[in-house]
């Protein structure tokens, strides 16, 4: 594949590895204003750093736009006579919607939004994707990039704020619970090294857990439950302090946050 990311700041760099630490690409181009600041990539040999975004998309088929939102339209609107049937533009842009995506090149472009999270930069991304009707034909393409860094799903385009919500705050969320569970951890005697080594190791157990058995959450719990022990006594506290409920209201908090941004926007 020919790839260029054009706007190769921290979330383009991140994509950028993942694809070449997986042979992901034939040739890349990563387009960015200071060069000195990517111009190691180029030891990758297959990679060619410019800062002329028409070059990069001249000689690419898949275009990867990682760039600051407010720079979305003017760089759109700069490479749109270079776009042909061969391209696929694949946007990581929060809040920039397809429709405003093809007001300025055309609906007869493939156009793929996704919505990938900082894990990408580990290959751990849980990345959403939508398309216009004639990015349909490249989704799994899309995902086929995206899973090299982690796991995708296809979902509808209005669910992208939610997707938001869960996939890249929900970082943020889980760190919380993360070092909440270390300070816990800490009071118990463990250091804070060992506390936070604990936390992390255990937390990525369980999600792997349950992708790996397909189970529901409940059914994991139960295995460790038993009757008057120690685990559901302090499930039990947790929830009494509020724990679930605290949790889903500020997903919903955030959720109400970001439509009112995009509210905004439009």
């Amino acid at each position: 594949m020919k790839i260029a990311i054009i706007g190769a700041g921290n979330l383009g760099l991140s994509i950028a590895k993942g694809i070449l630490n997986s042979n992901g690409a034939t040739t890349m181009y990563l387009t960015k204003r200071n060069l000195s600041e990517i111009q190691d990539f180029e030891r990758y040999g297959i990679v060619t750093v410019t800062s002329d975004n028409r070059k990069a998309v001249q000689n690419s088929d898949i275009l990867i736009l990682a760039v600051q939102p407010s720079q979305l339209e003017s760089v759109l609107a700069d490479i749109k006579e270079l776009l042909t049937e061969k391209h696929v533009v694949i946007s990581t842009i929060t809040g920039f919607s397809i429709a405003k995506m093809e007001a300025i090149i055309g609906a007869e472009h493939h156009i793929i939004r996704s919505m990938p999270n900082t894990a990408i930069s580990v290959g751990q991304s849980m990345t959403c994707i939508c398309s216009n009707e004639k990015g349909k034909k490249k989704i799994e393409l899309a995902k086929a990039i995206f899973n090299r860094m982690g796991h995708s799903m296809e979902i509808p385009e209005p669910q992208m704020q939610a997707a938001t919500v869960i996939c890249a705050s929900g970082i943020a969320f889980w760190m919380r619970l993360i070092r909440a569970t270390t300070q816990g951890a800490i009071q118990l005697g463990f250091d804070a090294k060992e506390a936070q080594e604990l936390a992390m190791h255990t937390c990525n157990g369980a999600a792997s857990l349950l992708i790996a058995s397909g189970s529901h959450p409940e059914a994991e719990i139960d295995k460790v439950t038993t009757p008057k022990g120690c685990t559901i006594q302090g499930l039990n506290e947790m929830e009494h302090q509020g724990l679930s409920s605290s949790l889903i209201q500020g997903i919903a908090a955030s959720y109400e946050k970001i439509s009112r941004i995009q509210e905004g926007q439009l």
